[in-house]
């Protein structure tokens, strides 16, 4: 049963992340700032917020 809420939280951390990500570079861009990622720089990012929201996850 660990495994399953393991599994669960990380992929809500994933799903949460990407659309942070995204959400702040949309934002960003309708704000006149013009971001552009290469995809390692975009992966190195993605984790780190997955990481970030999924130590919230266990508070």
């Amino acid at each position: 049963m660990k495994y399953l809420c393991a599994l669960r939280d990380l992929l809500i951390s994933l799903v949460f992340s990407t659309v942070i990500i995204y959400g702040l570079n949309i934002v960003a861009g309708f704000a006149g700032a013009d971001y552009s990622f290469t995809n390692g720089e975009v992966f190195i990012i993605w984790i780190l917020m997955a990481i970030l929201i999924n130590n919230c996850l266990k508070r």
